[in-house]
This record gives C-alpha cells, sequence and structure tokens, in this order.
C-alpha cells in the first residue's frame, strides 16, 4: 500500500501560554538487542530507563518501528515533569510478572490492532469492529481495546467482548493488573472550553443523548479550562504522534474527583494543518489517520496514572472544519465524515470497561482476568511492541495477520519463540480458524498438506541438535 503524505507538514503555531509545560512528548530511541537471545524485555528496558530525558520523566508509551537481529529503532512517548504531580510511583511499563501456568477453563483471546500505524484494517474508525464481532463469535472472551472498536458514534460491542485501554491491556499481557468485570462504571466526561459554544452544547448533548437513551451513568461534564493543548504530527518511520501541553491541569481535576468516577472519557481539540482534514477525507484510506496516536497518548498516560479506564474523543476546532462537504468516502472513514463529537463509542465503551486490579493480592479473586486466562493474541504481522514482546516470554500463541499491512518493520520469525508458538495467517478470515483449532487443541500444521515429517534423532545427539530448526515449525499459513 502507498502511503500518501498530507499535502502540508508544517505544525500549528501554539497558542499556549506560558503556564503550559510539555509534559507529554515522544522520542526516538535506538537500542542494542540481540532479538534471538531471550530476555528481551529487559535488554530494551535497561537502556531506556538509562536514556530517560530528566529523572522525573516516566515511559508511557512504547513501540518498535524497526528492527534487525541487533538493533531495534524504538519510539518512546513520556511523561515529563512527574514529580509536580505530587502522586506515588507508579510501576514502569516494562514491569513484567511471568504467568505461573494457563487457565484453560475458558478461551481468552486479545485482539490488538495498533494506533497510528496506519493499519489497513482498524487504522482509521470502528473499521476493525467485523474482526472483532467475528473473533468474539469463535472464543469464549475477546480483549479488546477502543481504536478496534470505536466508531466515532458508531459502535458495536459483542456482550462477550471487554473494552480496554491499550496500555491497561498491555499490563494485562505483562502480567502486572487484572481485569474485574463491572455492571456499569460511573463515566466522567472532560471536555475542552472551547471558544466556540456550538461544540461545548454539542458534547453535552451527546452526554445527555447517551443517558436517555442507553442509560450512561455520567456524574459531570467537567470543562477544562485552559484546556488541553494537543498537537499531532508525523513520526520519521511515518507513524502518528503529538505532543500534550498542560497535562498537570487535568491531572490535578482527576485526583480531586477520584471517588466520584469509574472511567473518564475526554473530548478536546487536536490541533492540525486545515489541510488534513481535506487531504485525509480525499486519500481514499491512502493516508494515515492523523488523530489517533497523540490520543494514544493521552489514555495510556491517564491510565498509568490513575488505574482508570479511559478513552478520548477528538473536537473540532472550529465550525468551518465541521461543515467541510467531505462528500461519498472511503467506507473505512465514513463513520468519521458523519460525526460531530465522536462521543458515542467512546461513551458505550466505557460504561462497561472493565476495573484494572493492581493489587497483586486481588490476582487470585474469583472474576479477575490476569496473564493465565490470556489464550493467544492477534496481531497484525510485522507489529511489534509490549503486547507481542510479552506474549513471547509468557509463552502466549500469538496469530499474526499478514493482510493487515502497517508502516511498522520488524520481521518477526528473528524472535526467539517456542516452537508452535507463532502462526501467520494470511487474513482474518485464516485467523479466525487457527483461533478455533487452539481452543479445540488441534495443531493448525495438521490441516495443511504437505505435512512435514516429524523429527527423529538419538538421544545421544542431543547437544548438537539445530535448536533454531526445532523452533522452526510449519506456520499454519505455509504451504
Amino acid at each position: 500500500m502507498i502511503r500518501r503524505p498530507p499535502r502540508s507538514t508544517q505544525g500549528v503555531s501554539s497558542a499556549a501560554s506560558d503556564v503550559y509545560k510539555r509534559q507529554v512528548r515522544e522520542s526516538d530511541i535506538e537500542v542494542r538487542v540481540n532479538l534471538s537471545q531471550g530476555n528481551i524485555l529487559k535488554q530494551i528496558s535497561d537502556q531506556i530507563q538509562d536514556r530517560l530525558p530528566g529523572d522525573d520523566s516516566i515511559p508511557i508509551r512504547f513501540v518498535i518501528n524497526a528492527s534487525s537481529r541487533d538493533r531495534c529503532k524504538c519510539e518512546v512517548a513520556f511523561l515529563d515533569g512527574f514529580n509536580v504531580f505530587n502522586r506515588p510511583a507508579v510501576e514502569s511499563i516494562f514491569g513484567f510478572r511471568k504467568r505461573i501456568s494457563e487457565n484453560t477453563d475458558k478461551f481468552t483471546a486479545v485482539l490488538v490492532v495498533p494506533t497510528g500505524v496506519g493499519a489497513e484494517i482498524g487504522g482509521h474508525a470502528g473499521d476493525a469492529t467485523p474482526v472483532a464481532t467475528l473473533m468474539s463469535s469463535i472464543c469464549d472472551r475477546l480483549i479488546t481495546h477502543p481504536n478496534v472498536l470505536n466508531g466515532s458514534d458508531l459502535i458495536e460491542l459483542p456482550e462477550n467482548t471487554l473494552y480496554v485501554e491499550g496500555s491497561a491491556l498491555s499490563r494485562l499481557l505483562m502480567g502486572t493488573i487484572g481485569l474485574q468485570s463491572v455492571r456499569s462504571n460511573r463515566v466522567l466526561v472532560v471536555i475542552d472550553e472551547h471558544q466556540d459554544q456550538f461544540f461545548v452544547d454539542a458534547a453535552v448533548n451527546a452526554v445527555n443523548a447517551a443517558r436517555s437513551s442507553w442509560s450512561l451513568i455520567c456524574p459531570m461534564v467537567l470543562k477544562l479550562d485552559p484546556p488541553l493543548h494537543m498537537e499531532s504530527r508525523y513520526s520519521a518511520s511515518g507513524r502518528v504522534t503529538g505532543d500534550i501541553d498542560g497535562i498537570g491541569g487535568l491531572t490535578q481535576y482527576l485526583e480531586q474527583l477520584r471517588n466520584q468516577y469509574d472511567a473518564v472519557a475526554i473530548s478536546s481539540v487536536i490541533s492540525v494543518p486545515l489541510s488534513y482534514h481535506i487531504d485525509y477525507f480525499e486519500s481514499e484510506g491512502q493516508m494515515l489517520n492523523p488523530w489517533g496516536g497523540v490520543e494514544a497518548m493521552l489514555t495510556h498516560t491517564i491510565s498509568a496514572l490513575f488505574d482508570t479506564p479511559s478513552a478520548h474523543a477528538p473536537m473540532l476546532e472550529n465550525q468551518e472544519i465541521s461543515n467541510m462537504e467531505t462528500g461519498i468516502v472511503d467506507p473505512r472513514m465514513a463513520a468519521e465524515s458523519i460525526s460531530l463529537t465522536f462521543m458515542q463509542s467512546v461513551l458505550r465503551g466505557l460504561q462497561r470497561s472493565p476495573k484494572i486490579i493492581v493489587d497483586p493480592d486481588a490476582h487470585t479473586f474469583n472474576g479477575t482476568l490476569t496473564a493465565e486466562d490470556v489464550s493467544c493474541l492477534v496481531i497484525p504481522d510485522n507489529c511489534l511492541g509490549l503486547p507481542t514482546l510479552a506474549a513471547l516470554e509468557q509463552n502466549i500463541p500469538v496469530i499474526a495477520v499478514k493482510e493487515n499491512k502497517t508502516v511498522m518493520k520488524n520481521d518477526l520469525d528473528q524472535l526467539p519463540w517456542n516452537p508452535g508458538q507463532l502462526h501467520y495467517a494470511e487474513n482474518y478470515w485464516e485467523a479466525a480458524g487457527i483461533m478455533a483449532c487452539l481452543k479445540g487443541g488441534i495443531d493448525p500444521t495438521s490441516l495443511r498438506r504437505p505435512l512435514k515429517q516429524v523429527l527423529v534423532d538419538t538421544s545421544s545427539n542431543l547437544d548438537n541438535i539445530d535448536r533454531e530448526n526445532l523452533r522452526s515449525v510449519p506456520h499454519a499459513a505455509d504451504n
């Protein structure tokens, strides 16, 4: 797929006052790592911790955009000035607890489509929902994140599907948190104090519509003044990222209201050049969605600081943009073209987003899902971040879907998988079949032809067996 750049790549001049401090930003860090050996997480985390921009900086988002056998090009989002928040220390995103065993009473799948990487499926607004619906029909439980399901004002949330913010999903796989289902959350809604009352009214109407039509519990709509300043940009690798100023005010109010909510929905303006709004809808899906990356940086920060489900909906800058005629757009973008507030999917998803359980002693409680409950992970091929690395270390089967192309450039075969742990699928149809095999205890390769001979060797030759060859069992999608 050809990625067409936007016509304008100039940033927007910041109108933020001196009270704003750039508190969430992203940096490129290249680390030396031996991907063929184990303990990759520790190799990476040690080097990133040594290269933090300040003593009070903490990493809140991490991705490997390209890798070779001995190097990883990482993009790491940091929260700067953590000490000013006057909060207890938060566990590193690289914190890891090895699972002891796998619970097999139910088959729980995790579906990930990373935000801001230009995924062919799931790179726009809710266009990976059919995938989630398919996967949920096969497994007993599906855990996925807002980027998969949020379709602006549209959302389809299967009954057995958990809507989990991306960083919380990573921490689940890393073994450091549990998830507990809820009947309903109190969703605090935070919106920008927009200069145009039209957008404030639209946001409040969206909340009231949710309250009256599907019983959203909303204790308050909090207008943030001064507002957040979120600015989107494209990284050197082609991913969508950004910078966030003024997050200190938001966290201060969230701390004051801590006992009055269970989840946080945020609607704020994301600054992009005006031409992006035109370029995006005219690109026929070739331009990466310019809003999602910085949204993920914000929600990762909120979840890290408060261990609370969160999601973000962009607020339009002005009525000139809201009144733009998009015409008939690529079907994957249609949900965005018909929405004004983009809030309904966020509110609906957060209504029953599971509670984040941090206390390790509570991980054994009945009904708490942990890494022990995860049966498989489904990702786009070439995607390498915390979910994939956690699955590698936890010996969780991974299904990589080749058809869902992104801008990421990683060869997953370079990682030291256990035999039969990594499966390639040409598309999500095949991925569903592989998942059904895993659920039924069937080796997916036994359904393909030719069927390779079993490895036969003598006990005296065990020390000479090629371990790489031993790991190289046929992938389900291999001919």
